[in-house]
C-alpha cells in the first residue's frame, strides 16, 4: 500500500501505472488459469487491429475505451481475460503512406538496390504525383513499409498504454509477419481445396491511381457533375434513328447492344434488329431486359463494356460480346475493337486512343456534334459515382483474371447461412443486424481477394507454363501446407526448380497478394493461434466479443464471419459490440479525406487519459458523439469526476476504522443500501453492454455520497466519542472500496491510485462488488438529502453563510418522511449547525421556518 499524497493529483498516474501494470503483468492472459477453469472460464476479444499508416484519432480512442471498459468488467468479474492487440499493417493505405512518406513509388521490373536511401523521409517535400516519386524494385519499397509501419506501431501502442487500454502487450500479432502468412495462406488453400475459392476472367472494378481490383464492400458512393448526351443510333433497314441518353459517351466504341424494357410499348417493335452506332457505324442488336427503366431518359439505354455495374449484368445475361476500350491505366487503349472496320471509323478512334476518360469523352462529344448525331445540349446534373473508399478518382470497369472466395452471391445455402448465423449473434445495438442482414441479401458477385499491389500476403499459387511460356490457368501449382509461407516469386512449387522459372513448359508465380480485408477476415485465428497453438484456440474461440465500427459491418464483421461459416460451421464470437462514429461540432463525421480528424495525444495530455476514457464511456454503443475540440465538454466533467475521487478517497481514509466496527446507524445503513441497488443495476447493465447506463448509474450516486452523504457523517466520524463513529467510519470505507471498483473500468488511473492508498494488488485484478445485502431503507438517505438541500438553499435566501449556526429549524415533510429524518437527526444538526429541529406535517420536504443564530 502508497502513502496517501498531501495534494492528490492526476498528473503522472498514466505513466506510473502503465510501468506497475506492465512490471507485474497485471492483464497478461494466465494460461495455466484458463487451462484450468476451461472455455466457460475465458472471456476472449477480437480486438480491432488498428490500420499502422499513419497516426490514430479521437474515434479510435472512443470505440477502444468502449470495448476496454468491458474487458476490465469482465476481469474483475474473475474471468481469464484474452485481450490481444494487432497491427493491420499491410494493403493499400500503408502503401500510398510510404510512397508519399519517402517519395517512392514500386516498380517491379526494377532490381533490388541493396544500397537505396529514400530522397527524404516525410517533411514537406513529399508529393501524392507518381511522376515526382522516384521508382524503386518490389523488395526496397516492401523494406520501407515494413521499417514505416513498425515505427507507427509503436507510437500507436504508446498512445494506447497512455489511454491505460489493459491489453495483454504479449499476445500481438502483425498482418504482414511470416506467422500471418502462413495462416492466410493456409485459408485459402483450405478454401480452394473446398472449391470455396477459384479464379476467373470478368469485368472487374477497377481503381486506376492504386492500378488495382476493388472489391464491393469497399466502394463507396460519391455526387459527381454529369450530363445527359442525347445520341442518335441509326436503324439497320433506314427507317430511322433511335434516340438514347448516355453519361458516357466516350464508351461508344464499346458498344455491344441497345436494350428496353420488355413491356415498353414503344421498342417492342425494334426487338431482334439491329441498329448502327453513331461515329463508329457498329451494328448492335436491340434487346429486351427487365432491368431497363423506361421512364429514364428515352426509355432504351446503350450497352457497354463496360460503363457501370448495371452493364455487366446485361452483358452476362444477354451473352453479349466483350469490346473493352479502356486500359488498366485509365485511358482508351491503342487497339480498336474488331467490329470497327471502316478507315474513317478507325481513324476517328484513333484520335480518342491514348486519351484519359475525360479527355476522350470531350473528343467524341465535339465529333458527335459535327456530324449532328448529338440531338441539343447535353444536360448537366449529379449522380452517384462509385469510388474506391480510399480513392480519389471514379472507379472503371477493366477484364482482369482475378481470385474470388465465394460469399452467397450466388450459393443461395450459404447466403441462408451467414444470414442465420448472423441472427445468433447477439448484437449490440441489435438494431446492427439488420445491416449486416441487407449486407448479405444485397450481394451482387462473389468476394474478389486478388489485388494487384505489393505490400501484402502473397497468393500461394504457381501457374504451369505450356510449350510457348504462356500460363496454363487450368494447371494451379499449389505449396504443401508445411511449406507455408511461401513467395510465389522467389520460391519455387514442388517439383520444380528455380531454372524452370518463366521457361516453356516450367512455371510462373503468381504477383499478385490478398487484398488486406482477405487477411484481417481471419483475425480470430491469427489472435488465436488456429492450426499453430490447438490448446490456446481451444481456450478462446469462438471469441467472446468482436468490437468494431459501424461502416466496417459490411467489410471485416461479413468476411469474418463468412471465413468461420466456410472453416468451422460456426460464428467466430458470440457478441458483437458496434460503437457509434465521431462526428464534428457540425455533425459531419470525422475522417482524413475531410481534414477534420482530431488526433487524441494533444487531448490525452492536457486532460488526463481518465477524462477522456470518461467522455467516451459517456456514449452507447452505436450512438454518434460529437465532439469540440476547442470545447471538449464531457472530457472536462471527466476530469472534474476523477479529481474528486482523489480528494474524496483521501478523505474517507482519514477516519479510522475501530476493530470489529459495525454498521449501526440508520443513515449508514441506507447509504448502503442504496449502493447495493447501485452495484446490481451497474452491474446488469455492464452484463449487456451498456457502458454507458453503468457510469451514469454510478457518478449520479458517487456526487450524492459526496456532495449530502458525505457532508452529513463526516463529524459523526471524526468524533471518536460518538456512539456512531465506528459506524460511520465503516459505512465510508465500505462505499470508497465499492465506488471505486464500480468506477475502475472507467476511470482506470485515478481509481488504481486511490485503490493503492489502502489495499494491496492492483484494483482491476479485484474481486468486482457484490451486494453487501445490508439491511437499511434507501429512503432515509434521499430524505435527509433533500431535507440538507433545504436547509443550505434557506441560509442562501437568508443571505447567510453555510458555516452560520441555526437556534432552531421547522422541518415540514410527509410523516414517513419525518420519521426517517429522526433517524438521522444528529447528523442532520451537526451539519447544519442546528441547536433544535421541530417538524410540521407537509406534502413535501421544506424548511418551514429557520431561526439563525449568531456567527
Amino acid at each position: 500500500m502508497a502513502a496517501v499524497p498531501d495534494k492528490p493529483a492526476l498528473e503522472g498516474l498514466e505513466q506510473k501505472w502503465d510501468a506497475a501494470w506492465t512490471d507485474a503483468g497485471t492483464y497478461g492472459f494466465d494460461r495455466a488459469r484458463a487451462a484450468a477453469v476451461g472455455r466457460a472460464g475465458v472471456y476472449s476479444v477480437d480486438t480491432p487491429p488498428p490500420t499502422a499508416s499513419g497516426s490514430l484519432h479521437i474515434g479510435h480512442v472512443f470505440s477502444y475505451t468502449h470495448t476496454d471498459v468491458k474487458v476490465r468488467f469482465e476481469r474483475m468479474r474473475g474471468k481469464t481475460v484474452f485481450y490481444p492487440m494487432g497491427w493491420d499493417d499491410n494493403g493499400l493505405p500503408t502503401e500510398r503512406r510510404v510512397q508519399n512518406y519517402y517519395g517512392v513509388r514500386c516498380d517491379p521490373s526494377l532490381p533490388y538496390d541493396a544500397d537505396f536511401t529514400p530522397p527524404y523521409e516525410g517533411g514537406d517535400n513529399k508529393s501524392s504525383k507518381a511522376a515526382d516519386q522516384v521508382p524503386i524494385s518490389r523488395r526496397n519499397f516492401i523494406e520501407l513499409c515494413e521499417k514505416l509501419t513498425v515505427e507507427d506501431e509503436k507510437h500507436f501502442e504508446d498512445l494506447w498504454r497512455m489511454l491505460g487500454l489493459s491489453v495483454d502487450w504479449t499476445q500481438t500479432y502483425r498482418t504482414i509477419s511470416d506467422e500471418t502468412m502462413r495462416t492466410s495462406q493456409l485459408a485459402f488453400l483450405r478454401n480452394l481445396e473446398r472449391g470455396e475459392a477459384y479464379q476467373s476472367l470478368a469485368p472487374t472494378l477497377w481503381d486506376i491511381d492504386f492500378r488495382s481490383a476493388i472489391a464491393q464492400a469497399e466502394l463507396e458512393d460519391r455526387e459527381q457533375p454529369a450530363a445527359y448526351h442525347r445520341l442518335a443510333f441509326h436503324k439497320s433497314d433506314g427507317s430511322g434513328d433511335i434516340h438514347i441518353e448516355t453519361t458516357r459517351p466516350e464508351l461508344l466504341a464499346a458498344c455491344v447492344a441497345l436494350v428496353a424494357h420488355p413491356d415498353d410499348e414503344r421498342y417492342q417493335p425494334a426487338f431482334g434488329t439491329t441498329v448502327r452506332t453513331p461515329l463508329f457505324g457498329v451494328e448492335v442488336p436491340v434487346l429486351p431486359h427487365p432491368l431497363a427503366q423506361p421512364d429514364k431518359g428515352s426509355g432504351i439505354a446503350m450497352i457497354c463494356t463496360f460503363g457501370d455495374v448495371t452493364d455487366i449484368i446485361w452483358w452476362r445475361e444477354l451473352d453479349l460480346p466483350n469490346r473493352t476500350i479502356i486500359g488498366m491505366d485509365g485511358r482508351i487503349i491503342a487497339e480498336a475493337p474488331e467490329v470497327i472496320t471502316t478507315d474513317a471509323a478507325r481513324a476517328t478512334y484513333a484520335e480518342l486512343a491514348g486519351k484519359t476518360v475525360f479527355s476522350a469523352k470531350k473528343r467524341v462529344v465535339e465529333l458527335l456534334q459535327e456530324s449532328g448525331e448529338l440531338i441539343g445540349e447535353p444536360k448537366p446534373f449529379t449522380h452517384a459515382v462509385k469510388f474506391f473508399e480510399k480513392g480519389d478518382r471514379p472507379l472503371e470497369i477493366v477484364s482482369t483474371r482475378q481470385w474470388y472466395i465465394r460469399n452467397g452471391a450466388r450459393d443461395e445455402a450459404l447466403r441462408e447461412k451467414l444470414i442465420a448465423l448472423g441472427k445468433e449473434l447477439s448484437w449490440h445495438p441489435d438494431f446492427m443486424r439488420v445491416r449486416y442482414e441487407n449486407w448479405v441479401g444485397g450481394l451482387t458477385g462473389d468476394w474478389l481477394v486478388s489485388r494487384q499491389r505489393f505490400f501484402g500476403v502473397p497468393i500461394p499459387v504457381w501457374y504451369g507454363l505450356d510449350e510457348n511460356g504462356e500460363r496454363d490457368y487450368d494447371r494451379v501449382l499449389l505449396p504443401t501446407h508445411d511449406q507455408l509461407p511461401v513467395d510465389p516469386t522467389t520460391d519455387v512449387p514442388p517439383g520444380y526448380t528455380e531454372v524452370q522459372r518463366g521457361v516453356p513448359g516450367g512455371f510462373e508465380g503468381e504477383r499478385d497478394i490478398f487484398d488486406t480485408w482477405a487477411t484481417s477476415s481471419l483475425t480470430p485465428q491469427l489472435a488465436g493461434g488456429w492450426e499453430r497453438d490447438p490448446e490456446l484456440w481451444d481456450l478462446v474461440a469462438p471469441f467472446d466479443l468482436r468490437p468494431q465500427g459501424q461502416d466496417i459491418i459490411r467489410t471485416w464483421l461479413f468476411s469474418t464471419m463468412l471465413r468461420s461459416a466456410l472453416e468451422d460451421g460456426r460464428a467466430p464470437w458470440t457478441d458483437a459490440a458496434i460503437s457509434g462514429f465521431i462526428v464534428d461540432p457540425d455533425r459531419k463525421k470525422m475522417s482524413k479525406s475531410k481534414g477534420n480528424v482530431v488526433t487524441p495525444a494533444d487531448i490525452l495530455e492536457q486532460h488526463g487519459s481518465d477524462a477522456v476514457r470518461y467522455w467516451a464511456a459517456s456514449s452507447r454503443l452505436g450512438t454518434d458523439a460529437a465532439f469540440d475540440p476547442q470545447n471538449p465538454t464531457q472530457i472536462k466533467i471527466g476530469r472534474r469526476l476523477a479529481i474528486k475521487i482523489l480528494n474524496a478517497a483521501k478523505f474517507v481514509l482519514s477516519f479510522p476504522v475501530p476493530e470489529g466496527a459495525q454498521i449501526t446507524h440508520a443513515l449508514d445503513a441506507s447509504m448502503l443500501a442504496t449502493l447495493d441497488g447501485v452495484v446490481r443495476d451497474a452491474t446488469a447493465a455492464l452484463d449487456s453492454y451498456d457502458h454507458a447506463r453503468a457510469l451514469e448509474l454510478t457518478e449520479s450516486f458517487f456526487w450524492t455520497f459526496c456532495d449530502d452523504y458525505l457532508e452529513l457523517v463526516k463529524e459523526r466520524a471524526y468524533d471518536q466519542t460518538d456512539v456512531g463513529q465506528a459506524s460511520a467510519a465503516l459505512a465510508l470505507r465500505i462505499a470508497l472500496s465499492t465506488q471505486l471498483r464500480l468506477l475502475a473500468p472507467v476511470v482506470s488511473f485515478a481509481a488504481e491510485e486511490a485503490w493503492s492508498w489502502f489495499e494491496e494488488g492492483s484494483i482491476h485484478t479485484a474481486a468486482w462488488p457484490e451486494p453487501l445485502g445490508i439491511e437499511g431503507d434507501p429512503a432515509v438517505l434521499t430524505a435527509v438529502g433533500e431535507a440538507l438541500i433545504g436547509i443550505r438553499r434557506a441560509k442562501t435566501e437568508a443571505k447567510a453563510s453555510q458555516k452560520t449556526p441555526v437556534t432552531s429549524i421547522t422541518l415540514g415533510a410527509p410523516a414517513a418522511t419525518v420519521e426517517r429524518l429522526r433517524t438521522a437527526e444528529g447528523d442532520l444538526k451537526a451539519v447544519g449547525r442546528i441547536d433544535t429541529i421541530s417538524y410540521t406535517d407537509a406534502d413535501s420536504t421544506t424548511v418551514a421556518a429557520i431561526e439563525l443564530g449568531e456567527v
